[in-house]
């Protein structure tokens, strides 16, 4: 499988959109988008959670003519479109979000429960429209002189108001390593100290300045667990906007198996195949959910180790 279908199997990645960067700064274009008739909004409450239907298994999108009548001095960010239409965003205060809901017959979900119980594609659209309007709330004054910054270009970038300023600022992406390190045919895993007992997972970690994302594996892994790694490949990426990352997954190779927890973990270990099996079997550990790359890269080193099906093995306890 190549590593673009693999991302496309992980949480917030089904997301086949024409987000039409180079017109955004076409104000003309941008209210036609907005006043076409096949438009649709999506609204986000300011605690990051999304409108949904009463059953909370998909968006509860407004059409053009709804958000004309409910919502029509609110300004909305351009998101992309499809051939189902344009697609936007409109971000509501609590209270006025609550109103619309009660009005609508709709509910609330917050992006981990929805990458979970919605269409992959919908989750992908929760998941870009939280992070940009979290970058939104976010950025208000200008980081070079303190002026006021002005939203423009469709929602996708912020102008300095200050005339002898200008400077401009973008939505930021924080990349991030997660990688499953291997020893012959065991896996390490690692429970961070503010985990519960039986909590473990990849080991993760932010990119620093001047740093491929092959030396942030090198360097996360040796951090956290003491283990040189010395070999690595890319396996998939998953936009993670808690508030505002994309995790960049990898697998590795270690050639000794020695164990020296750096101060973030409170344990590493080494896991064979039928170690994860009776350990979960035995609720003794928890795995990450689907909703993580995390969980993808256990799933596919189960299978390319012995061809078991992580889904088999998983039990009921919540992470």
């Amino acid at each position: 499988m190549s590593a673009d279908r693999r991302s496309r199997n992980n949480v917030f990645a089904g997301l086949a959109l024409d987000r039409h960067a180079e017109q955004r700064d076409d104000t003309g274009w941008l209210d036609a988008q907005k006043d076409d008739e096949l438009a649709q909004f999506l609204i986000l409450r300011t605690d990051g959670r999304a409108l949904v239907r009463g059953d909370c298994d998909a968006l509860r999108l407004l059409d053009a003519g709804e958000r004309r009548a409910l919502l029509p001095l609110v300004a909305p960010s351009y998101l992309g479109a499809d051939e189902h239409g344009p697609r936007f965003v409109l971000r509501l205060d609590e209270d006025r979000a609550d109103r619309l809901a009660a009005e609508l017959d709709a509910g609330w979900l917050d992006l981990r429960s929805a990458g979970l119980r919605l269409h992959p594609f919908q989750s992908g659209l929760f998941a870009y429209a939280r992070a940009l309007s979290h970058w939104q709330s976010r950025t208000r004054h200008c980081p070079v002189c303190g002026a006021p910054l002005a939203i423009v270009a469709g929602g996708h970038r912020a102008r300095c108001t200050n005339g002898y300023c200008e400077a401009e600022q973008f939505p930021r992406t924080d990349a991030a390593i997660i990688v499953i390190v291997s020893h012959g045919d065991r896996c390490l895993l690692g429970r961070h100290a503010k985990w519960a007992e039986v909590r473990y997972s990849t080991l993760a970690g932010f990119v620093e300045p001047g740093e491929t994302l092959e030396d942030a594996v090198r360097r996360e892994v040796m951090e956290e667990a003491g283990v040189e790694v010395v070999d690595c490949d890319y396996h998939s990426s998953q936009p993670w906007p808690f508030p505002a990352s994309l995790m960049v997954g990898f697998t590795a190779r270690a050639d000794d198996p020695t164990i020296r927890c750096g101060p973030e973990l409170a344990d590493a270990r080494w896991f064979g195949v039928e170690d994860l099996r009776q350990a979960l079997a035995e609720r003794t550990i928890i795995l990450p959910p689907p909703v993580s790359v995390s969980y993808r890269l256990i799933e596919h080193w189960l299978h390319e180790t012995a061809g078991v099906d992580l889904a088999a093995l998983v039990n009921d306890e919540r992470w």
